[in-house]
């Protein structure tokens, strides 16, 4: 590919994609490393999972959760917010410094000591969804007589 002035659509969006996996995957890198977090059990698991967490709430690719985001990210998750609650997970989550969450912090939040309420529900949801509740396959057949 020549340059990314000529990629388009479904293209431009893959490049932009695979670039911000590569910078996450960076700062994964440097928290591997950092003396600080090396007794952390399965670090590597937890990392790819809170890159694939963050890549996907990430709706603008500009490689931090604004409040839009967090929003709709709450909403998915089942447990809608104000725009209030979510300026107030924003400033707990970032010490108050920005209007944004960018990787660094999500991370430091999710291995952190603190109970963030982002991180409750997050964690909330992870172990929801491996105790799935949902049947597999298609709904049994049912004849006329046996309706309502």
């Amino acid at each position: 590919m020549p340059s990314n002035q000529s990629a388009q659509g479904g293209k431009a969006f893959g490049l932009l994609k695979s670039q911000q996996r590569e910078k996450l995957e960076e700062i994964n890198k440097e928290y591997m490393e950092d003396q600080k977090y090396r007794d952390e059990d399965d670090l590597a698991e937890k990392l790819e999972g809170f890159k694939n967490k963050y890549a996907e709430f990430d709706l603008n690719d500009q490689g931090e959760i604004d409040m839009m985001g967090l929003k709709q990210m709450m909403e998915k998750l089942g447990v809608p917010k104000t725009h209030l609650e979510v300026k107030k997970m924003i400033s707990e989550v970032t010490g108050g410094s920005s209007s944004t969450i960018n990787y660094r912090d999500f991370v430091k939040m999710m291995l952190g000591k603190r109970s963030a309420v982002l991180k409750l529900v997050l964690i909330f949801e992870d172990k929801a969804n491996g105790a799935s509740c949902k049947p597999d396959g298609p709904p049994p057949k049912r004849d006329i007589a046996s309706l309502p």
